[in-house]
């Protein structure tokens, strides 16, 4: 590793632990940073403040944390296998199978009756929902890159099965009441706040093992950058890397989707302004920088989208467009070329 990259690795930790003690530190009632010290390492004489840092936006930072990283390296998987710089962690349909599993759960009252879904919603059946959804297209999408060895088909697959459950979700929507569609959508717009310490060991969990995939992966990766018939050469087995990388990349995708809904941006840009930084292509290198520059990113939107000091919270994925997509934009004009 390059001197200055030693240096920009130190400054981006740095920079993520003063980004998630400033979200921690925000929110609707406001706790001095002395007394988030105390309530993250004891001694804090308000107890009420203890309970909302512990249980409430400890948890939420961490979930950012979890889910900026994991949406930036899925990205970065993706568009290193595809050669594509549009690709993104959901372009395997993944996000699409998880929004119709609840689809399913939440606007399936209008087809299957309205006693069933009273039955069926709750915060768990929703994350088993999606989970289920982006389990079902994953099992499709591996099957087909067993059959496939365009990597390109693969990727044309992808999103029409992604047309395909959008084209379902919209049948379902149509016999759908308002109401109901109204909490898709909410559900849709993404959030970081509603995981109980429990459910962030599940997420912890899953995402850990599509992290190691990832870092499994790397030697892979690199060599997939001279294209598929110099790796050949340099004996990589082209099916079992492909594999390995779309698992992963499902894996993390898959249960960000589920436990924090579709949020969007994050995977298609980080990795572009990781590239444009750090001036690499290895993913040595870009995997690392692509996790800190990812919870950074996530860490700020979340804390711009609590609006310090209204009671107020904007959507997480209204926030993640706004603020990335100008930053995207002039980076790219002012670099004139897209490192790939």
């Amino acid at each position: 590793m390059k001197k200055n990259h030693t240096y920009s690795f130190i400054a981006l930790v740095l920079v993520l632990i003063i980004c998630f003690f400033v979200n921690i530190s925000l929110g609707s009632v406001s706790i001095p940073l002395a007394d988030i010290f105390s309530s993250l390492f004891g001694g804090i004489e308000n107890s009420n403040w203890e309970i909302i840092v512990t249980n409430f936006r400890l948890p939420k930072a961490i979930t950012a944390i979890l889910v900026g990283s994991g949406l930036g390296i899925s990205g970065l998987l993706m568009q290193t296998l595809f050669r594509n710089p549009l690709a993104g962690p959901f372009v395997l349909g993944i996000s699409s199978g998880a929004s119709l599993g609840v689809a399913l759960v939440i606007l399936g009252s209008g087809i299957f009756g309205g006693w069933l879904a009273a039955a069926l919603i709750s915060k768990w059946s929703i994350v088993i929902a999606a989970s289920i959804g982006s389990f079902l297209v994953l099992l499709a999408v591996l099957a087909v890159s067993s059959k496939v060895r365009d990597t390109m088909a693969i990727l044309i697959i992808g999103l029409m099965f992604g047309s395909i459950t959008a084209a379902v979700v919209s049948v379902l929507s149509y016999f759908s009441t308002a109401e109901q569609l109204q909490q898709y959508i909410f559900w849709g717009f993404g959030s970081l706040s509603n995981l109980s310490w429990q459910e962030l060991l599940i997420f912890f969990s899953i995402y850990g093992i599509g992290l190691l995939l990832s870092i499994a992966s790397i030697k892979g990766l690199n060599t997939l950058l001279l294209g598929d018939n110099y790796a050949k050469s340099l004996g990589l087995n082209l099916k079992q890397s492909r594999f390995k990388i779309i698992f992963a990349t499902s894996l993390i995708a898959g249960t960000i989707t589920a436990f924090a809904g579709p949020i969007a941006f994050i995977g298609l840009a980080i990795p572009h302004l990781t590239r444009q930084i750090f001036k690499t292509s290895n993913h040595k290198i870009l995997l690392p920088a692509v996790f800190l520059f990812g919870a950074i990113i996530m860490l700020i939107c979340d804390s711009i989208a609590q609006l310090p000091g209204s009671d107020y919270t904007l959507p997480i994925n209204a926030i993640t467009a706004l603020v990335g997509a100008p930053v995207v934009i002039w980076l790219l004009v002012r670099q004139r070329k897209m490192m790939f």
